[in-house]
């Protein structure tokens, strides 16, 4: 995983979304923003058990595709995402979590002084390679 959240060579997997459907119908993706800036922070996905844990408890809660369980942002990176609200797409098919970031960061990775970084999206796309948003490296 190292070398594919901190190099410079794009590797997109177009195949996510179909494995996510075929091993796990009943979920939908969810956008994550920072309710201050409204920076996009995640896209996640949750299932209902997923949802209701967030609604009741106020902290984003999640299906992790990659580990095939609840996901808890936070629990293990403290890095806790505190729901201000939830927005449902006009076709029921997508959720918008609106949240306060509790410590200093959303993302698992970290930056070059060892903090989490603020957004996962902190590359973007120059001539087919990965660069670093100034600031968020």
């Amino acid at each position: 995983m190292n070398s594919l959240e901190e190099d410079e060579n794009l590797r997109l997997d177009f195949e996510k979304v179909k494995k996510a459907l075929l091993k796990y119908e009943n979920i939908i993706p969810v956008i994550v923003q920072d309710v201050k800036t409204l920076q996009v922070l995640i896209l996640a996905y949750v299932n209902e058990t997923a949802l209701q844990k967030s609604l009741s408890s106020g902290v984003a809660t999640f299906w992790s595709t990659s580990r095939n369980e609840l996901w808890i942002k936070g629990a293990t990176s403290g890095q806790y995402l505190d729901i201000r609200e939830v927005r449902v797409n006009c076709e029921q098919n997508s959720l918008l979590f609106l949240v306060e970031i509790r410590e200093e960061g959303a993302c698992h990775t970290k930056n070059s002084v060892g903090k989490h970084r603020y957004s996962c999206y902190y590359r973007y796309i120059e001539d087919g390679k990965l660069k670093f948003v100034k600031g968020l490296k």
